[in-house]
């Protein structure tokens, strides 16, 4: 487990009934929290293990709209806004950083890509660079690669994922939600077709709506009331340095070989650039026909194996009853291995690349899973008995876009105007026979 997330209280008061109840307390479900207090909503927030303590925490901490998949470029942008207003609204560190991020390449099918989805990109109002050589060398000091070029997007930042999620659930709390951890809801109660309340493992708590932001787990969850949610969960690693460098690089960088992000203490997020392991498990044998188009193009970066979690964790076979102890219970925080070969990869690559950091080092190392759709678009939607919402299938762009999805689940459930058009991320696509379609950039 992560040792550097920072704590949040549970609060004093177990509830016996609220208006929503929102499972899992991730960046989009401590959102969500935060947003439905703000619209003044009875709220309580549910965690089988610990705030942000699964894949919010994970994850490289990058908050984007470039190279977006256009169906979502609304929504990152929305969420870049509140990226940079949650902190002074909140009075919480987010970590948020509005830094820009730079990619840099030697292969011009990288570019080419990139001038393409920028050139759509301007319909939405969203404008980036396409760099030259020389402009790329000047973004990326001390670099050794002679560069062809890359994409600059001066908008853009990064946040901490250790802060952003428990800061989230602080904030909620201050306007009256209810943060409850170490509390599995094991599953709906349903009367008539209709939401009644959830079974949590300290027993029924009352409410017309539930948000169900169980990230990995969410399919799992939703399998055990009849709902196919289709999602297939890769592995990656990440890793964090040694402040040996500090200010070497000081905007999120990708490049072919290693991506990073420099932290607000002087050290580094790093990562293999695309890379992962794919374990197979019952469930992604269930959803092979949709997403093995997806998985066909990516095979030489992914490492395939069968491992524990076909027996054990979100994607095995398995059932319970709502008196008795669920596979929640069972494994509190998922915490995957790290791939130690991908830690050593990535570390390699960035002392190649910057001489200057010849002394850092690997401080901690970890693993994650990111909970994918077939199309790599989120599930934000009703689903299934009346006063269910979906928020999960978040496809390893969770963090970025946590607080434009949890405004656009506040207004769904409030039955307000929606930040923007949600049709793009509706359930019914993935189970109604809907051409998906290509995925859009990621």
């Amino acid at each position: 487990m992560l040792q550097n997330i920072e704590a949040v209280p549970d609060s004093g008061e177990f509830p016996q009934a609220v208006d929503v109840v929102v499972i899992g307390a991730g960046i989009v479900g401590t959102a969500a929290a935060y947003e439905l207090a703000r619209k003044g909503v009875r709220v309580a927030l549910f965690e089988k293990g610990l705030v942000g303590a699964e894949q919010s925490s994970r994850n490289w901490g990058w908050c984007r709209q470039q190279n977006r998949d256009h169906r979502e470029l609304p929504l990152a942008m929305y969420s870049l806004r509140r990226w940079g207003e949650l902190g002074a609204e909140t009075g919480e560190e987010l970590g948020f950083r509005r830094s820009g991020i730079v990619y840099a390449t030697t292969r011009q099918s990288e570019i080419d890509t990139w001038q393409a989805w920028g050139a759509k990109a301007r319909d939405f109002g969203f404008n980036s660079e396409i760099l030259t050589p020389s402009r790329a060398r000047e973004l990326t000091p001390g670099s050794t690669t002679q560069w062809l070029g890359g994409v600059w997007s001066h908008d853009d930042g990064h946040a901490d994922p250790f802060r952003a999620s428990p800061a989230l659930a602080r904030a909620a709390q201050k306007l009256g939600a209810l943060v409850h951890q170490n509390c599995a809801v094991r599953g709906l109660d349903i009367e008539a077709g209709r939401i009644s309340g959830v079974w949590t493992e300290r027993g029924l708590v009352r409410a017309s709506t539930v948000v169900c932001a169980g990230g990995t787990w969410a399919s799992l969850f939703c399998r055990r009331h009849g709902l196919t949610l289709p999602l297939a969960h890769v592995n990656g690693t990440a890793m964090l340095t040694s402040d040996a460098a500090p200010g070497v690089i000081s905007t999120p960088l990708y490049t072919p070989t290693f991506a990073l992000r420099p932290t607000i203490d002087g050290a580094y997020a790093l990562s293999v650039s695309g890379r992962g392991r794919l374990e197979i498990t019952p469930q992604l044998f269930r959803h092979a026909r949709q997403f093995w188009p997806g998985f066909r193009n990516r095979l030489p970066n992914l490492k395939i194996r069968i491992g524990k979690s076909f027996f054990r964790g979100p994607e095995a076979n398995t059932h319970w009853q709502m008196d008795g102890e669920s596979p929640f219970e069972r494994q509190r925080i998922l915490d995957p291995a790290p791939d130690h070969a991908m830690v050593d990869e990535a570390l390699r690559a960035i002392k190649k690349e910057y001489p200057a950091m010849a002394a850092l080092q690997v401080v901690r190392a970890w693993g994650g899973l990111i909970d994918s759709t077939p199309d790599l678009i989120p599930v934000i939607s009703p689903a299934g008995p009346q006063g269910l919402l979906i928020a999960a299938g978040f496809s390893a762009h969770g963090f970025g876009i946590g607080p434009g999805a949890g405004r656009l689940v506040a207004d769904l459930v409030c039955g307000d105007t929606p930040i923007v058009d949600p049709a793009p991320f509706r359930h019914a696509r993935l189970v109604d026979g809907t051409e998906l379609g290509k995925p859009g950039m990621i």
